[in-house]
């Protein structure tokens, strides 16, 4: 732990993690918000997906992965996974010294914006039954009726690269019907998967319908944060980004490629090494190892 209190330069680069390839969708919103930042991603796919975890795992995924940026020297880690924040935000922030930027459904946005009084969440279950979801809606939630919709099966769809296939296509039709039929007029994606299905979502729903994803909101926090302080990269460079999986690099590669719209070179995220299985019984700290 001592190595991480050691003076941030604001060279440094900026730590992203969600459980597989749907952080992308936020990675790019940063990208476009800060282009002289260097860019981490953790797509931890081996794990993938967080929804269906017991929160203690995503726990241990959460505290294992921001470890593993903070050594690679990230002067911010940005939690690109609704179920991990709900999971794990608030342990990582009491933990670690640096800034923890993490999600938060665009409910508030689409509750302003409503023109039908109703508005349609897909998320993932453990993502709406999350505590900070629960805060949230007593925040803002009040001023339109909010249908939640649970979405089993879409992250992992989107993590196949099946993003417009006639099973991602029927899930989405089943979700989406119940709320449009109850005059949704505005769709939150409360998770950073779904932005990867917004075409398609679009065409199910049709023009009338608006689909708000928090990615661009995340990123000008993250300049906010790093701007107060005094952390923006300097401006003459040009960002670079690193990416690594927990799963298989040959599986993820190509999809990560055709969802960041570049060549993507992709590392496999090292595991620490696990001793014997003699040892006492495994703490948190040390599920996260064991869990390859």
């Amino acid at each position: 732990m001592a190595g991480h209190h050691t003076q941030t330069h604001a060279n440094q680069p900026i730590g992203v993690f969600d459980s597989g390839v749907g952080g992308l969708s936020v990675l790019r919103e940063i990208r476009r918000e800060l282009p002289r930042e260097d860019l981490l991603y953790v797509a931890d796919s081996g794990h993938a997906p967080y929804g269906d975890k017991p929160m203690e795992v995503i726990e241990a995924r959460a505290v294992a992965i921001t470890e593993f940026l903070l050594e690679q020297g990230a002067k911010a880690v940005v939690v690109a996974c609704n179920t991990a924040t709900g999971a794990a935000a608030r342990l990582l922030r009491s933990r670690y010294p640096v800034p923890i930027v993490a999600m938060e459904p665009a409910v508030k946005p689409a509750v302003a914006q409503t023109r039908s009084g109703v508005i349609g969440v897909l998320a993932t279950r453990r993502t709406l039954e999350s505590h900070n979801f629960c805060v949230l809606m007593e925040r803002v939630g009040t001023g339109a009726e909010v249908l939640l919709q649970p979405c089993p099966g879409l992250v992992e769809r989107v993590e196949e690269g099946d993003l417009d296939g006639d099973h991602t296509r029927a899930l989405l039709v089943d979700y989406l019907r119940p709320l449009l039929e109850r005059g949704a007029d505005t769709l939150v994606l409360g998770c950073t998967h779904y932005p990867h299905l917004i075409p398609l979502i679009g065409r199910l729903a049709g023009p009338e319908v608006a689909v708000l994803d928090s990615g661009a909101a995340v990123a000008r926090q993250v300049r906010r944060r790093l701007e107060s302080l005094g952390l923006l990269a300097s401006p003459q460079r040009p960002g670079t980004e690193r990416f690594w999986t927990s799963g298989c690099p040959v599986g993820t590669h190509g999809l990560m490629t055709r969802l960041w719209q570049a060549e993507v070179r992709l590392e496999r995220l090292p595991v620490s090494p696990v001793e014997d299985d003699a040892r006492e019984p495994l703490g948190i700290a040390d599920l996260a190892i064991q869990f390859e």
